[in-house]
């Protein structure tokens, strides 16, 4: 099975997780870095790098690609057309620094995705044309 394939299966295990910054444990809490981190774990094993402290609001403090740079690092960027199993890096405001992360789970008719939401905790959504047009860049797992 693809790396991509085992991606999005395992995304979907999270499914239900609730919501819980900084967390990074399925059924019992996790935020949108917190299920990538679970994901790569689960393909590759150790994380590559120790995540330090956040705040909710780090992405408006920071000034920064923070998120987007340390993706870079360990990812190559997704080329061609979307598709499942890459990671996205959504913008949620113009001009604001990328700081939401999903992973994309079908590229059919309706598109979707896997991510954590405050409020929500971990779902499966429509990558609907508001979501679609904050994606600020795409990964790949290797």
């Amino acid at each position: 099975m693809a790396a991509s394939d085992r991606a999005v299966a395992e995304a979907r295990r999270w499914i239900g997780t609730p919501y819980r910054h900084q967390a990074s444990m399925q059924g019992a809490g996790c935020d949108c870095l917190g299920l990538l981190r679970g994901v790569w774990r689960a393909l590759y094993g150790a994380e590559p790098a120790v995540i330090p402290p956040y705040s909710a609001d780090w992405a408006e403090t920071g000034g920064d690609e923070a998120l987007w740079q340390a993706l870079a690092q360990h990812l190559p960027p997704a080329e061609g057309a979307l598709a499942a199993g890459q990671i996205l890096l959504f913008r949620m405001r113009a001009g604001r620094m990328a700081k939401h992360i999903g992973i994309c789970s079908d590229t059919s008719q309706t598109p979707r995705f896997i991510h954590a939401y405050s409020g929500h905790g971990v779902v499966e959504s429509p990558l609907s044309p508001p979501w679609a047009r904050r994606i600020a860049a795409r990964f790949e797992f290797k």
